[in-house]
Protein backbone atom coordinates (compact mmCIF):
# COMPACT_ATOMS: atom_id res chain seq x y z
CA UNK A 1 0.00 0.00 0.00
CA UNK A 2 2.73 2.39 -1.08
CA UNK A 3 0.30 5.16 -2.08
CA UNK A 4 -1.57 5.13 1.26
CA UNK A 5 -0.97 7.87 3.83
CA UNK A 6 -2.83 8.29 7.14
CA UNK A 7 -2.76 11.51 9.14
CA UNK A 8 -4.30 12.55 12.45
CA UNK A 9 -5.38 15.75 14.11
CA UNK A 10 -5.10 16.23 17.86
CA UNK A 11 -8.60 14.99 18.79
CA UNK A 12 -7.84 11.24 19.04
CA UNK A 13 -4.31 10.48 17.95
CA UNK A 14 -4.29 7.20 19.88
CA UNK A 15 -7.11 5.82 17.72
CA UNK A 16 -5.23 6.82 14.55
CA UNK A 17 -2.11 5.06 15.84
CA UNK A 18 -4.12 1.90 16.56
CA UNK A 19 -5.53 1.99 13.02
CA UNK A 20 -2.02 2.35 11.58
CA UNK A 21 -0.84 -0.59 13.69
CA UNK A 22 -3.71 -2.69 12.30
CA UNK A 23 -2.80 -1.67 8.74
CA UNK A 24 0.95 -2.04 9.39
CA UNK A 25 1.72 1.46 8.13
CA UNK A 26 3.32 4.48 9.75
CA UNK A 27 1.23 7.46 10.85
CA UNK A 28 1.92 10.40 8.56
CA UNK A 29 4.00 13.34 9.76
CA UNK A 30 1.89 16.44 10.28
CA UNK A 31 2.37 19.31 12.69
CA UNK A 32 -0.94 20.69 14.02
CA UNK A 33 -0.28 23.63 16.32
CA UNK A 34 -1.74 26.99 17.31
CA UNK A 35 -0.61 30.58 17.16
CA UNK A 36 -0.74 32.49 20.43
CA UNK A 37 -4.22 33.81 19.60
CA UNK A 38 -5.56 30.25 19.11
CA UNK A 39 -5.46 30.26 15.32
CA UNK A 40 -4.72 26.75 13.96
CA UNK A 41 -1.58 26.13 11.94
CA UNK A 42 -0.98 22.91 9.94
CA UNK A 43 2.19 21.71 8.25
CA UNK A 44 2.24 18.41 6.33
CA UNK A 45 5.83 17.32 6.86
CA UNK A 46 6.11 14.75 4.07
CA UNK A 47 5.19 14.56 0.40
CA UNK A 48 1.60 13.50 -0.36
CA UNK A 49 1.63 14.32 -4.08
CA UNK A 50 -0.49 11.72 -5.86
CA UNK A 51 -1.20 9.86 -2.59
CA UNK A 52 -4.46 8.37 -1.30
CA UNK A 53 -4.67 10.23 2.02
CA UNK A 54 -6.89 9.57 5.05
CA UNK A 55 -7.37 12.15 7.80
CA UNK A 56 -8.55 10.71 11.15
CA UNK A 57 -10.30 13.25 13.38
CA UNK A 58 -13.49 12.88 15.45
CA UNK A 59 -15.16 16.24 15.99
CA UNK A 60 -15.58 15.63 19.72
CA UNK A 61 -15.24 18.32 22.44
CA UNK A 62 -13.95 20.92 21.93
CA UNK A 63 -16.15 20.40 18.88
CA UNK A 64 -15.61 23.67 17.02
CA UNK A 65 -11.83 23.57 17.49
CA UNK A 66 -11.54 19.97 16.29
CA UNK A 67 -13.79 20.70 13.33
CA UNK A 68 -11.58 23.62 12.37
CA UNK A 69 -8.54 21.34 12.57
CA UNK A 70 -10.23 19.05 10.04
CA UNK A 71 -10.91 21.91 7.63
CA UNK A 72 -7.40 23.34 7.82
CA UNK A 73 -5.78 19.91 7.46
CA UNK A 74 -7.94 19.06 4.43
CA UNK A 75 -6.97 22.36 2.84
CA UNK A 76 -3.27 21.66 3.53
CA UNK A 77 -3.52 18.18 1.97
CA UNK A 78 -5.36 19.53 -1.07
CA UNK A 79 -2.73 22.25 -1.61
CA UNK A 80 -0.02 19.58 -1.23
CA UNK A 81 -1.52 17.80 -4.29
CA UNK A 82 -2.94 14.71 -2.58
CA UNK A 83 -4.77 12.58 -5.15
CA UNK A 84 -7.69 11.78 -2.83
CA UNK A 85 -8.58 13.01 0.66
CA UNK A 86 -10.86 10.84 2.80
CA UNK A 87 -11.94 12.41 6.07
CA UNK A 88 -12.38 9.70 8.70
CA UNK A 89 -14.81 11.05 11.30
CA UNK A 90 -15.39 8.37 13.97
CA UNK A 91 -17.69 10.82 15.80
CA UNK A 92 -19.55 13.48 13.80
CA UNK A 93 -20.16 16.58 15.91
CA UNK A 94 -23.18 18.87 15.31
CA UNK A 95 -25.11 15.77 14.18
CA UNK A 96 -28.02 16.34 16.55
CA UNK A 97 -29.08 19.47 14.65
CA UNK A 98 -30.17 17.55 11.55
CA UNK A 99 -33.57 19.21 11.04
CA UNK A 100 -35.62 22.21 12.14
CA UNK A 101 -37.63 21.17 15.18
CA UNK A 102 -38.54 24.79 16.01
CA UNK A 103 -38.58 27.89 13.81
CA UNK A 104 -35.43 29.95 13.08
CA UNK A 105 -32.82 27.33 13.94
CA UNK A 106 -29.79 26.09 12.03
CA UNK A 107 -29.43 22.66 10.44
CA UNK A 108 -25.79 22.53 11.45
CA UNK A 109 -25.32 18.89 10.43
CA UNK A 110 -25.78 20.04 6.82
CA UNK A 111 -23.58 23.11 7.36
CA UNK A 112 -20.69 20.95 8.62
CA UNK A 113 -21.11 18.63 5.62
CA UNK A 114 -20.87 21.63 3.30
CA UNK A 115 -17.76 22.93 5.07
CA UNK A 116 -15.95 19.59 4.79
CA UNK A 117 -16.88 19.26 1.12
CA UNK A 118 -15.87 22.81 0.19
CA UNK A 119 -12.58 22.44 2.08
CA UNK A 120 -11.63 19.78 -0.47
CA UNK A 121 -12.54 16.35 0.94
CA UNK A 122 -13.05 13.61 -1.66
CA UNK A 123 -15.09 11.29 0.56
CA UNK A 124 -16.10 10.75 4.18
CA UNK A 125 -15.85 7.69 6.41
CA UNK A 126 -18.06 7.96 9.52
CA UNK A 127 -19.23 5.64 12.30
CA UNK A 128 -22.71 5.42 13.81
CA UNK A 129 -24.08 8.77 12.69
CA UNK A 130 -26.74 10.19 14.99
CA UNK A 131 -29.16 10.16 12.06
CA UNK A 132 -28.75 8.15 8.87
CA UNK A 133 -30.02 10.98 6.67
CA UNK A 134 -26.83 12.96 7.39
CA UNK A 135 -25.22 10.87 4.63
CA UNK A 136 -27.48 12.70 2.20
CA UNK A 137 -26.17 16.09 3.35
CA UNK A 138 -22.88 15.38 1.57
CA UNK A 139 -22.32 15.82 -2.16
CA UNK A 140 -19.38 13.41 -1.97
CA UNK A 141 -19.38 9.64 -1.22
CA UNK A 142 -19.99 8.65 2.41
CA UNK A 143 -19.17 5.25 3.89
CA UNK A 144 -21.19 4.70 7.07
CA UNK A 145 -19.70 2.17 9.51
CA UNK A 146 -21.26 0.55 12.56
CA UNK A 147 -19.70 -0.46 15.87
CA UNK A 148 -22.27 -3.26 16.23
CA UNK A 149 -19.93 -6.18 15.37
CA UNK A 150 -17.50 -5.16 18.14
CA UNK A 151 -20.32 -4.45 20.61
CA UNK A 152 -22.09 -7.71 19.79
CA UNK A 153 -18.99 -9.80 20.46
CA UNK A 154 -18.72 -8.30 23.96
CA UNK A 155 -22.44 -8.26 24.79
CA UNK A 156 -22.83 -11.96 24.01
CA UNK A 157 -20.80 -12.61 27.15
CA UNK A 158 -23.57 -11.19 29.38
CA UNK A 159 -25.53 -13.92 31.14
CA UNK A 160 -29.27 -14.18 31.66
CA UNK A 161 -32.40 -13.55 29.60
CA UNK A 162 -31.67 -10.38 27.63
CA UNK A 163 -33.99 -7.54 26.68
CA UNK A 164 -32.59 -4.78 24.46
CA UNK A 165 -33.95 -1.35 25.37
CA UNK A 166 -34.11 1.66 23.06
CA UNK A 167 -33.79 4.92 25.05
CA UNK A 168 -36.22 6.66 22.67
CA UNK A 169 -38.38 6.05 19.61
CA UNK A 170 -35.60 7.19 17.26
CA UNK A 171 -33.29 4.38 18.35
CA UNK A 172 -35.74 1.51 17.86
CA UNK A 173 -34.23 0.35 14.57
CA UNK A 174 -30.75 0.15 16.13
CA UNK A 175 -32.07 -1.73 19.17
CA UNK A 176 -34.13 -4.09 17.03
CA UNK A 177 -31.05 -5.05 14.99
CA UNK A 178 -29.09 -5.90 18.14
CA UNK A 179 -32.06 -7.77 19.60
CA UNK A 180 -32.40 -9.85 16.44
CA UNK A 181 -28.72 -10.83 16.52
CA UNK A 182 -28.85 -11.70 20.23
CA UNK A 183 -32.23 -13.43 19.99
CA UNK A 184 -33.51 -10.99 22.63
CA UNK A 185 -36.80 -9.19 23.19
CA UNK A 186 -37.25 -5.44 22.72
CA UNK A 187 -38.44 -2.63 24.98
CA UNK A 188 -38.69 1.14 24.43
CA UNK A 189 -38.32 4.05 26.83
CA UNK A 190 -40.99 6.71 26.38
CA UNK A 191 -39.34 10.00 27.26
CA UNK A 192 -40.13 13.69 26.85
CA UNK A 193 -37.37 16.17 26.12
CA UNK A 194 -38.00 19.31 28.19
CA UNK A 195 -35.15 21.22 26.50
CA UNK A 196 -31.72 20.51 25.01
CA UNK A 197 -29.76 18.03 27.18
CA UNK A 198 -32.74 17.64 29.55
CA UNK A 199 -35.22 14.78 29.26
CA UNK A 200 -37.65 12.94 31.50
CA UNK A 201 -38.38 9.23 31.35
CA UNK A 202 -42.13 8.66 31.35
CA UNK A 203 -42.66 4.88 31.18
CA UNK A 204 -41.38 1.67 29.57
CA UNK A 205 -43.06 -0.01 26.61
CA UNK A 206 -42.32 -3.74 26.86
CA UNK A 207 -41.51 -6.32 29.51
CA UNK A 208 -38.22 -6.09 31.44
CA UNK A 209 -39.20 -8.00 34.58
CA UNK A 210 -36.64 -10.61 35.72
CA UNK A 211 -34.50 -9.87 32.66
CA UNK A 212 -31.06 -8.37 32.06
CA UNK A 213 -31.54 -5.12 30.16
CA UNK A 214 -29.12 -3.62 27.64
CA UNK A 215 -29.82 0.03 26.80
CA UNK A 216 -28.40 0.76 23.34
CA UNK A 217 -27.72 4.26 22.03
CA UNK A 218 -25.38 5.92 19.54
CA UNK A 219 -24.02 8.45 22.06
CA UNK A 220 -24.20 9.49 25.71
CA UNK A 221 -23.75 13.19 26.40
CA UNK A 222 -24.85 14.42 29.84
CA UNK A 223 -25.86 10.92 30.97
CA UNK A 224 -29.24 12.05 32.29
CA UNK A 225 -31.37 9.90 30.00
CA UNK A 226 -29.33 6.73 30.56
CA UNK A 227 -29.30 7.11 34.35
CA UNK A 228 -33.05 7.80 34.49
CA UNK A 229 -33.74 4.91 32.14
CA UNK A 230 -31.65 2.52 34.26
CA UNK A 231 -33.57 3.51 37.39
CA UNK A 232 -36.92 3.06 35.62
CA UNK A 233 -35.91 -0.37 34.30
CA UNK A 234 -34.77 -1.53 37.75
CA UNK A 235 -38.04 -0.22 39.25
CA UNK A 236 -39.89 -2.34 36.69
CA UNK A 237 -38.26 -5.53 37.95
CA UNK A 238 -35.12 -5.99 35.83
CA UNK A 239 -32.27 -7.99 37.41
CA UNK A 240 -29.50 -5.79 36.00
CA UNK A 241 -29.04 -2.94 33.53
CA UNK A 242 -26.15 -2.47 31.10
CA UNK A 243 -25.78 0.55 28.82
CA UNK A 244 -23.96 0.45 25.51
CA UNK A 245 -23.09 3.35 23.22
CA UNK A 246 -20.61 4.08 20.44
CA UNK A 247 -19.67 7.65 21.33
CA UNK A 248 -18.92 8.49 25.01
CA UNK A 249 -19.22 12.30 24.88
CA UNK A 250 -19.82 12.36 28.68
CA UNK A 251 -19.98 16.14 29.11
CA UNK A 252 -20.63 18.08 32.31
CA UNK A 253 -20.97 15.80 35.34
CA UNK A 254 -21.95 12.75 33.27
CA UNK A 255 -19.08 10.63 34.62
CA UNK A 256 -20.18 11.27 38.20
CA UNK A 257 -23.80 10.42 37.33
CA UNK A 258 -22.79 7.14 35.76
CA UNK A 259 -20.44 6.21 38.60
CA UNK A 260 -23.29 6.66 41.10
CA UNK A 261 -26.03 5.14 38.92
CA UNK A 262 -27.76 1.78 39.09
CA UNK A 263 -25.98 0.68 35.90
CA UNK A 264 -23.98 -2.51 36.19
CA UNK A 265 -21.69 -1.44 33.35
CA UNK A 266 -21.41 1.20 30.63
CA UNK A 267 -19.87 -0.18 27.43
CA UNK A 268 -18.42 2.43 25.05
CA UNK A 269 -15.93 2.54 22.17
CA UNK A 270 -12.78 4.56 21.59
CA UNK A 271 -14.19 6.81 18.83
CA UNK A 272 -13.80 9.56 21.46
CA UNK A 273 -10.96 9.56 24.01
CA UNK A 274 -12.16 9.24 27.61
CA UNK A 275 -11.36 11.93 30.15
CA UNK A 276 -9.03 11.07 33.02
CA UNK A 277 -12.02 11.04 35.39
CA UNK A 278 -13.87 8.54 33.18
CA UNK A 279 -10.85 6.25 32.99
CA UNK A 280 -10.98 5.89 36.77
CA UNK A 281 -14.59 4.63 36.80
CA UNK A 282 -14.45 0.84 36.92
CA UNK A 283 -17.93 0.35 35.45
CA UNK A 284 -16.95 2.05 32.15
CA UNK A 285 -15.64 -0.52 29.65
CA UNK A 286 -13.98 0.65 26.41
CA UNK A 287 -14.08 -1.43 23.19
CA UNK A 288 -11.64 -0.88 20.34
CA UNK A 289 -13.11 -0.04 16.91
CA UNK A 290 -9.77 0.58 15.17
CA UNK A 291 -9.89 -2.82 13.35
CA UNK A 292 -13.23 -1.91 11.71
CA UNK A 293 -12.00 1.56 10.72
CA UNK A 294 -8.68 0.15 9.53
CA UNK A 295 -10.34 -2.56 7.45
CA UNK A 296 -12.65 0.05 5.88
CA UNK A 297 -9.64 2.21 4.96
CA UNK A 298 -7.93 -0.78 3.35
CA UNK A 299 -11.03 -1.59 1.32
CA UNK A 300 -11.52 2.02 0.20
CA UNK A 301 -7.87 2.15 -0.86
CA UNK A 302 -8.26 -1.08 -2.84
CA UNK A 303 -11.68 -0.08 -4.28
CA UNK A 304 -13.37 -3.02 -2.55
CA UNK A 305 -16.80 -3.25 -0.91
CA UNK A 306 -17.17 -1.64 2.52
CA UNK A 307 -20.82 -2.59 3.11
CA UNK A 308 -19.91 -6.30 3.04
CA UNK A 309 -18.21 -5.75 6.42
CA UNK A 310 -21.66 -5.73 8.05
CA UNK A 311 -23.52 -8.45 6.14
Amino acid sequence: MDKLRIFSGNANRELAERMCKFLKVELGNAKVSKFSDGEIQVEIEESVRGMDTFLVQPTCPPVSHNLMEVLVMVDALKRASAARITVVIPYYGYARQDRKVVPRTSISARLVANLITIAGASRVLAMDLHAGQIQGFFDIPVDHLYALPVQLEYLRGINGEIVVVSPDAGGVERARELGKRMNASLAIIDKRRVKANVSKVMHIVGNVENKTAIILDDMIDTGGTIVQAADAIINNGAKAVYACCTHPVLSGNAVEKIANSSLTELIVTNTIPLSEAAKKVSKIKVLDVSPILGEAIKRIYRDESVSSLFV
